[in-house]
């Protein structure tokens, strides 16, 4: 008798094509679902090594417009960056996969979720956060935290045996000494080899961005149109080319960034669960949207206004990195993100060229800044006696500060 339904999201690689057969083995009816989120994936033989497994449905899911529009477009508005230099790839992609699986399980009244996410990072946080939220009542199977699975899969040798004991067809190519989790908006790249932070990437690990020695050595000059902070437009100058869809601009943003070698970093960075990691991430799109909605974001809000948004940013960053995309704050915090966007409208021009993004102009119906008012030629509506003043209320606080600290001008010439 069946101990119920359970969704998997499933890779169709190894590990969780061993977990399909195990959960089968404990007596669970095994739905798959893959999301389609940009990575490349044979989305066909993965349905049929499913199938052929034991899979009691299949759920291949093309995901890519809603990941753009409903959580790559919330951090471009963000600025959203994790610890000054991660973009936050896989983060991201967690909620919107997440958010799926949870609507199949429901639908098909399923009363499990399974995932293949480790006991060490921060996917299992991330997924099953989404899911307690989306489906309180859910029980959730994450077979890398029950010794059972774990002391009998003590590494990769013991998955290869299980597979070839149970039919499930094994990877004729040799493995990549790293693991690498793939979607539209990035590649990352951890573990094995890599966990020695003193060793160099090799030169053949990046798969989505050229050396920036091996790329062109002439720029792209490119035109990218905001509206509430988001690129609604993106057009090539020198070939004339334009986009604007959400999939379509993010997808030629990627091409154009990975061509000139565009967004690697190598860091060390923070895990949730309380150990750090080191990390290598391509992310050529997301990097050239980042600095182009920084200049125009610059452009068009209130000074104090973006220094409340650049606060509110950072605890964005958190949220996501952490899995708390659907937390009541993060809601929040969101809500207020897109309310300062309002004014951020405008076309930003850019060069990328040799792994830099270069800002060569912009231009809104919004703008904030006043030419003439700036202007060292021009005095405009700006009496510069005024800054007497300014300047002298600014400094009532730093004399008191260093009268009461014994630095009067005296004490100071003195030393």
């Amino acid at each position: 008798m069946s101990k119920g339904t359970v969704v998997l999201a499933y890779s169709g690689g190894l590990d969780t094509s061993c977990i399909l057969v195990w959960l089968k083995e404990q007596g669970y009816d095994v739905i798959t679902f893959l999301a389609n989120i940009g990575q490349d994936e044979d989305f066909k033989a993965a349905q049929k090594k499913a199938e052929s497994l034991g899979a009691k449905k299949v759920f291949i899911e093309d995901l890519r417009s809603e990941f753009v529009e409903d959580f790559i477009w919330p951090t471009v508005q963000a600025n959203a960056v994790y610890e000054d230099r991660y973009l936050l790839g896989t983060a991201v992609a967690r909620p919107c996969i997440g958010r799926r699986q949870v609507e199949i399980a429901r639908r098909e009244g399923a009363q499990f979720v399974s995932h293949g996410a480790t006991g060490k990072g921060n996917d299992q946080i991330r997924f099953e956060l989404t899911c307690y939220a989306l489906y309180p009542e859910v029980k959730i199977i994450a077979p890398w935290r029950i010794p059972e699975f774990y002391n009998r899969f003590r590494g990769r040798k013991d998955l290869m045996e299980y597979a070839q004991k149970h039919g499930i067809p094994v990877p004729v190519t040799p493995r990549a000494p790293w693991s690498m989790d793939a979607n539209l908006m990035h590649i990352s790249y951890e573990s094995g080899i890599l966990e020695n932070p003193k060793s160099h990437a090799p030169a053949d690990l990046y798969q989505m961005t050229k050396n920036p020695e091996d790329s062109p050595n002439a720029p792209d000059v490119l035109e990218i149109e905001f509206r509430n902070g988001v690129p609604v437009k993106v057009t090539n100058e020198k070939e004339g080319k334009s986009k604007d869809s959400p999939l379509e601009i993010f997808s030629y943003l990627n091409e154009i960034g990975g061509n000139h070698g565009v967004g690697r970093i190598d860091i060390v960075e923070n895990r949730f669960i309380g150990m750090k990691s080191r990390g290598i991430y391509e992310t050529p799109g997301g990097t050239i949207l980042l600095k182009a909605h920084l200049d125009i974001e610059t452009f068009t809000m209130d000074k104090e206004v973006r220094r409340i948004k650049q606060g509110l940013g950072i605890k964005f960053s958190e949220l996501v990195y952490n899995g708390f995309w659907y937390s009541p704050e993060c809601d929040f915090v969101r809500h207020c993100i897109a309310k300062s966007q309002d004014n951020v409208e405008g076309k930003v021009q850019l060069s990328v060229f040799k792994g830099q993004v270069y800002i060569l102009g912009r231009e809104s119906p919004k703008s904030l800044y006043n030419e003439e008012l700036v202007s060292m030629d021009v005095q405009g509506d700006y009496d510069p006696c005024d800054a007497s003043g300014f300047i002298r209320i600014n400094a009532v606080r730093l004399r008191e500060h260093h009268r009461l600290q014994g630095f009067s001008g005296t004490n100071s010439a003195k030393k």
